[in-house]
């Protein structure tokens, strides 16, 4: 059995963010989020678990929880790798440590991905490293909100970007619909593992052109001529909490999630509302065809509701608006917390 490589895990977690402010101490199962995610980071078996944050509302969220340690950083950090980075000065990591940057909106992530990622960077000899899971559906694929990459055959990182890729020229020209065989894409999981050294020179260097471009902070690094290692994740990745329309699933699931926080939850054992979007999609695209091939819905109109839905396969809340006009109840937590 090969060894488990050995890594630290820093949690950037800012109050004032920009999408939904004070979500690190918004609750999930009666507990802040932050709390959860570091929990996640404990069960992977980090040497060190850290949160990097820049108020003490959310310092105190894990005043309680042994092993976590906290930095407090500059509230004017344009980017989590900078809080990252500062982080690492203060922890005194040596060059060499492999920090994983577990991002704080990530409360179910699986413990093996967190070790996954450090093996990653370990076994490449990259300065970096990130992970990976295939795209099964073309909803997820044209979703700009789903970020791409696409890899070289050594498993180093190409590109990544918002837009289809690798873009299939011949299949696509008849039918976009479907994801045509053979064209292994993948959806960039943002979790990353650095060399501790690299990581404060990834913090020094100047946004790159593409970075601008497609807001994708982790293309400054190919740009400037760096490694970016890929692994395929172990296990599905659930989505993030990072919109206020998104944050609703998992607040009324989280009675259904409870799980000891030591353990992972078995992957077919999450709620639906915490696997990958894809699910759904296929659902969708199972009534696309029944409506192709005539059945209800078909018809004069058939084809416009076909768009229709396939336009709304990329939104959670459309795919909850629709369950709840067929009459499909979900149980919601009864927490108070969450009502």
């Amino acid at each position: 059995m090969e060894p488990q490589t050995e890594f630290v895990v820093a949690v950037p977690a800012r109050y004032a963010a920009s999408r939904l402010p004070g979500k690190p101490l918004r609750l999930l199962g009666g507990e802040p989020l932050v709390l959860h995610v570091a929990r996640r980071a404990l069960a992977a078996g980090a040497r060190e678990v850290w949160l990097a944050t820049d108020d003490a509302r959310v310092a105190d969220a894990v005043s309680g929880v042994a092993g976590v340690r906290v930095a407090m950083t500059s509230a004017a950090h344009p980017s989590g790798t900078d809080r990252l980075a500062e982080c690492a000065r203060l922890a005194g990591w040596g060059d060499d440590v492999i920090v994983v940057n577990l991002q704080g909106d990530e409360p179910f992530a699986p413990a093996s991905g967190i070790r996954e990622v450090a093996r990653a960077l370990a076994a490449s000899g990259a300065p970096m490293a990130t992970l990976a899971e295939p795209v099964t559906d073309a909803a997820t694929l044209f979703d700009p909100n789903t970020v791409k990459l696409v890899r070289a055959g050594s498993g180093d990182a190409l590109y990544f970007s918002r837009a289809p890729l690798p873009w299939p020229r011949d299949a696509f020209a008849r039918d976009r619909s479907v994801l045509p065989p053979g064209g292994d894409w993948l959806r960039h999981i943002g979790i990353y593992a650095y060399r501790a050294g690299f990581l404060q020179a990834f913090a020094k260097m100047p946004p790159g052109r593409l970075e601008r471009i497609e807001s994708l902070e982790q293309l400054r690094v190919p740009e400037a001529g760096h490694r970016i290692a890929v692994a395929l994740a172990p296990e599905p990745f659930p989505p993030g909490w990072t919109r206020p329309k998104t944050w609703s699933a998992p607040r009324r699931a989280c009675a259904r999630a409870a799980h000891d926080p030591g353990d992972d939850p078995p992957a077919g054992g999450l709620p639906r509302q915490h696997l990958p979007v894809s699910a759904g999609r296929r659902r969708v695209a199972c009534a696309d065809r029944r409506l192709a091939a005539g059945g209800p819905g078909g018809g004069r109109f058939g084809r416009h509701r076909r768009l229709a839905c396939r336009r709304a396969a990329g939104s959670a809340g459309h795919r909850l608006r629709a369950g709840a006009r067929r009459g499909h109840r979900r149980p919601a937590c009864t927490a108070a917390a969450c009502r």
